[in-house]
C-alpha cells in the first residue's frame, strides 16, 4: 500500500492543487483534520471534491478548526474515521478528530478524557491480527510534533497510552504547525509534515511487512 497524509489544509485550495496529481497514484489518502479554516460544508467539499475526483480511497478526520457539520459531511461520505477502525487491505486504521482545548477556543474541541473514550469505543472492533495506524489530528503527548512555540508539550496523554498499548506502525498527525518532522513512540512513527502551505506532505509505504515513511516536499 501506497499512502499519502496531508493535515491542516485549512481551506487552503491552491496548497492542495500541486498535490492532485499524486493524489491519483496513490492507493489511499488520509486527511488527520483541519480540512478547513472554521468553516461548514461548503468550504469542506471544496477541499475534498478535487481529492474524490481523482481517489476515491480517503479517510479524514475533522480538525478543532472545522465546524461540526463537517463530521456530517464526512459521514455522508463514509470516509469519517473520527472514533472508528477500519480495516484496508490488511491494515487498520483509527482515527480521532478534534484537538485538546486551545488558547484561543476552536469548534471542535474534547477533553483528554473524552479523547481516551473516543479511542477505546474505536479499539473495540480492532483486527489484532493486522497492522494499526492511527490518524490524529491531536498529536501524542511527550513528541516533537507536539512541542509549541513556546517549548511547551501540548500533545494529547490519552493518544500517546493508544499507542504505547497497541504500538502501531505510525500516527499520522498535524494540529500544531511548528510540529514538522518525525518522532517515535517505541514502534510507532509519529509524523507531521506541516501545513501543505509550508511545502510539505507525508509520503508512507506498506510492502512485505516493511514499512517506510517520509517528509517530502511538493514539487
Amino acid at each position: 500500500m501506497k499512502l499519502i497524509s496531508i493535515p491542516d489544509i485549512h481551506g487552503n485550495l491552491a496548497s492542495l492543487n500541486p498535490l492532485l496529481k499524486l493524489i491519483g497514484e496513490v492507493d489511499l489518502v488520509l486527511l488527520p483534520g483541519d480540512i478547513t479554516n472554521f468553516g461548514g460544508r461548503e468550504a469542506a467539499e471544496e477541499m475534498i471534491e478535487p481529492i474524490l475526483d481523482t481517489n476515491a480511497h480517503v479517510l479524514a478526520v475533522p480538525g478543532n478548526c472545522d465546524l461540526p457539520e463537517v463530521s456530517d459531511y464526512l459521514d455522508d461520505l463514509q470516509i469519517n474515521l473520527h472514533g472508528r477502525c477500519t480495516t484496508i487491505q490488511n491494515i487498520t486504521f483509527v482515527g480521532l478528530g478534534g484537538s485538546l482545548p486551545c488558547p484561543g477556543r476552536t469548534p471542535n474541541e474534547f477533553s483528554d478524557q473524552q479523547f481516551g473514550k473516543l479511542l477505546n469505543a474505536a479499539s473495540k472492533n480492532l483486527d489484532r491480527s493486522s497492522p494499526i495506524i492511527l490518524v490524529s489530528h491531536q498529536p501524542p503527548y511527550g513528541t516533537i510534533n507536539d512541542m509549541a512555540h513556546n517549548r511547551r508539550h501540548v500533545g494529547s496523554r490519552s493518544v500517546r497510552s493508544f499507542i504505547e498499548m497497541h504500538d502501531p506502525l505510525a500516527c499520522f498527525t498535524g494540529h500544531i504547525h511548528e510540529g514538522r518532522g518525525i518522532d517515535r513512540i517505541r514502534g510507532c512513527l509519529v509524523v507531521n509534515p506541516a501545513p501543505p502551505n509550508r511545502g510539505r506532505y507525508v509520503w508512507a509505504e506498506y510492502r512485505d511487512g516493511n514499512f517506510e515513511v517520509e517528509i517530502r516536499p511538493i514539487e
